[in-house]
C-alpha cells in the first residue's frame, strides 16, 4: 500500500501507477445481492439455468457491481493521511470493455491522473482499470472524482 501524508505529498504522484489490489471473486451470491439491492434482476444476471445458453456460459456481473468494487479495492491500493473527510465526487467516463461471469476474479489498478486545489479542498482525479484475471480485456475503465479535504 502507498502511503501519502497528506495532500501536497499526493501532488508529487500525478501520472503514477500506484499499485494494484488484492483479487476479489465475484460469485453468483454477491451478484444476487447487488440485485437485490438495486433491483437489476436481468436474466443475465440471477437466472443461473438460462444463462447457460449466453456467449459465458454462466450469469455475469452487473456492471455497475463492477464499478462498485473501485473503492474497496482502491483503500487496498493507497491512504492519504491528514485528510479529515473524502467525498465521492463523480466519475468523468466509464467503460464496460469485457463481461465479469460468476466467479472470476477481478482486481484494480489505479492511476493518479490529477490533483488541483478548488475552494472546497482537493479534487483527486483517478484512473481506475478493473482487471479480470485471465483476460485480456478489463471488465472497467473509470476515470473518478473524489474530494479531499483536509484537516
Amino acid at each position: 500500500m502507498r502511503q501519502f501524508a497528506n495532500v501536497d505529498a499526493l501532488k508529487g504522484a500525478v501520472g503514477e501507477v500506484l499499485g494494484t489490489s488484492d483479487w476479489v471473486t465475484i460469485d453468483q451470491d454477491m451478484i444476487d445481492r447487488f440485485a437485490g439491492v438495486t433491483g437489476d434482476d436481468a436474466w443475465i444476471h440471477v437466472d443461473r439455468e438460462r444463462a447457460k445458453s449466453s456467449p459465458w456460459g454462466t450469469t455475469i456481473a452487473h456492471g455497475f457491481l463492477t464499478l462498485a468494487l473501485i473503492t474497496s479495492l482502491g483503500r487496498q491500493i493507497y491512504r492519504v493521511d491528514n485528510v479529515s473527510r473524502r467525498l465521492n465526487y463523480g466519475c468523468n467516463k466509464v467503460r464496460f470493455p469485457a463481461p465479469v461471469p460468476a466467479g472470476s476474479r477481478v482486481r484494480a489498478r489505479l492511476k493518479i491522473l490529477g490533483v488541483e486545489d478548488t475552494p472546497k479542498g482537493v479534487l483527486l482525479t483517478s484512473e481506475f482499470t478493473v482487471e479480470i484475471e485471465g483476460s485480456q480485456r478489463p471488465a472497467c475503465v473509470v476515470e473518478q472524482l473524489a474530494l479531499l479535504v483536509p484537516e
